[in-house]
């Protein structure tokens, strides 16, 4: 008996370690087609942060990127007034696959990018890096966010 409560403690320590590699605040990561990437992120989770967004950032390092995320699945656009640079937004649904993709939307440009009906979260990065990482529709992304999902690439 006391031999299966060490086990099943020694388990548990070790599935808590393997949740906090994975899933680690300010981190997301990618994986489409056998690649993984990783992101330095920041989370913009209330409709304040959400509106801000990335306005008025003269840079991003190659590495960052901002994940706006909502309350539920829900149609969302999105535009570039007083965005400085180009950026991907990346379009994810609430297991954490990547619906669609929109390359290189441009700086201060006010057009609607419309991301599809069932939104969950939208990843930004540096205009050019979906491309360059293979970024596309059926990416699936790790991060906490999506631990109710359920996640396609749980914690």
């Amino acid at each position: 008996m006391i031999r299966a409560k060490l086990g099943l403690l020694v388990w548990l320590a070790g599935a808590t370690t393997l949740w906090a590699e994975n899933c680690r605040d300010g981190e997301l990561r990618l994986r489409s087609e056998g690649a993984e990437l990783r992101f330095t992120i920041e989370l913009a989770q209330t409709p304040a942060e959400r509106s801000q967004g990335l306005m008025f950032r003269e840079s991003l390092p190659r590495g960052a990127g901002m994940l706006f995320v909502f309350e539920r699945p829900q149609r969302v656009a999105f535009w570039m007034k007083n965005t400085l640079i180009p950026l991907d937004l990346i379009f994810v649904d609430r297991a954490g696959i990547v619906t669609h993709v929109h390359p290189n939307a441009i700086p201060h440009d006010e057009t609607a990018i419309l991301g599809g009906d069932a939104v969950f979260a939208v990843l930004e990065i540096n205009g050019g890096l979906a491309e360059r990482y293979g970024i596309v529709p059926g990416t699936l992304l790790q991060h906490q966010v999506f631990s109710d999902g359920p996640a396609a690439w749980p914690c």
